[in-house]
């Protein structure tokens, strides 16, 4: 059995880039690595977005950016600029690319191709099974979603981002690819919160998301029909799919960091890095990934790492609307992109607004809800 310093259970987004930065900072070299996945990261498997004043170290793999983005409903459509935000895209495979074309430099660091069935931590050690071997190390990074957990408790609500992707060709130039379409709840709703996300890279090519916040997920065939329906509504008639993707990403404020220990961390969706009111992922990961570097140079107490802000807070009252009135998506969404300054509501779900300039933003929500929602809160965690 062999002893690693560091081992990352789950090769995801979050233990990805947080092992590059380990490998980029030149602070760890004198420790062994360990990555364990069942997926060799070798395959286009994901698309990820996110915005930016400045594209840093991920600049050489954005295959498309927009200065501008649409937001529409049945009743109105928006134009959003974005300045001095640019929206992004990211493949998966280039993100791989990157990452271990750096990490695959490093003798100290090593990526196995295999499965996780076991973790045991003990007061000096902990154990990692997978299918085929065993490992130990003194510090241990997970990434694996545990989705038991989550449906075995009921103080916080779960949701999930859910959708299907088809990245299409088509014989009509029907796209405007100097425009994402950032949210269209055109699409009937049907007692939910649905929307249509257009990435288009050219007058005839766009990668089209069906995309849910719901609880449940719908079977193959309902999503790919609402993509059919949405095509023919641009007046596509001939069009070819060059590549499908999906995806479900939880939803939730649950304090996943109190599951941490001195020697054990949670990352990623596992550790509620995913922004839990809109699902977005790889803004999220690339702060805290940095934060988490910084901070294993400083600190050897894992349970010291989370901070908890009033971000958080506002996260649980929009999901606990939610999961109580799902249709109220479009609305809430809605009344925040109609009126609302684009770049201060990107500024806002950065997490980087001040509380003056988050109150310019909730006010443009709908307020009965959201006192309501308060009102629970407040009453939930006084007992």
């Amino acid at each position: 059995m062999k002893q690693y310093d560091y081992i990352f259970t789950g090769a995801g987004l979050s233990a990805l880039m947080t092992v590059y930065k380990m490998a980029q900072s030149g602070q760890f070299k004198d420790k062994t690595i360990l990555l364990l996945d069942e997926n060799a990261k070798k395959t286009n498997d994901r698309t990820w977005c996110f915005w930016t004043k400045k594209k840093g170290i991920w600049k050489n793999i954005i295959s498309k950016t927009w200065d501008s983005a649409l937001f529409a409903n049945q009743d109105f459509e928006r134009d959003l600029d974005l300045n001095p935000y640019q929206y992004h895209m990211v493949k998966g495979l280039d993100f791989y690319t990157q990452v271990f074309d750096v990490i695959s430099k490093e003798k100290n660091i090593h990526f196995l191709n295999q499965k996780v069935t076991d973790i045991e931590e003990s007061e000096t050690i902990i154990m990692v099974q997978t299918e085929t071997e065993s490992f130990s190390c003194s510090k241990l990074f997970n990434s694996i979603y545990t989705k038991s957990k989550m449906d075995n408790q009921t103080d916080y609500p779960v949701l999930q981002q859910h959708f299907i992707g088809w990245f299409v060709k088509s014989e009509q130039a029907v796209f405007n690819p100097e425009q994402a379409t950032f949210m269209d709840f055109s699409v009937a709703q049907k007692g939910n919160t649905r929307f249509m996300y257009v990435l288009p890279t050219a007058t005839t090519e766009a990668l089209l998301e069906y995309t849910l916040f719901s609880h449940t997920l719908l079977t193959k065939e309902e999503y790919e029909t609402e993509i059919e329906n949405y095509i023919q509504k641009l007046g596509i008639s001939h069009y070819e799919i060059v590549e499908k993707e999906h995806g479900s990403i939880p939803m939730t404020c649950y304090p996943f960091w109190k599951q941490n220990t001195k020697n054990v961390i949670n990352i990623g969706s596992a550790g509620g890095w995913t922004k839990a009111s809109t699902g977005y992922t790889f803004k999220n990961s690339d702060k805290k990934s940095s934060e988490l570097v910084a901070f294993l140079q400083r600190e050897t107490n894992f349970t010291k790492f989370h901070k908890r802000n009033k971000f958080w807070f506002y996260d649980l009252l929009l999901l606990d609307i939610l999961d109580r009135k799902n249709e109220l998506g479009s609305s809430i969404f809605s009344s925040m992109f109609k009126k609302g300054n684009p770049t201060l509501i990107f500024k806002f779900l950065d997490e980087e607004t001040s509380l003056f300039e988050d109150i310019q933003v909730i006010l443009k929500c709908p307020k009965g809800p959201f006192i309501q929602a308060l009102f629970r809160a407040i009453f939930k965690f006084k007992n």
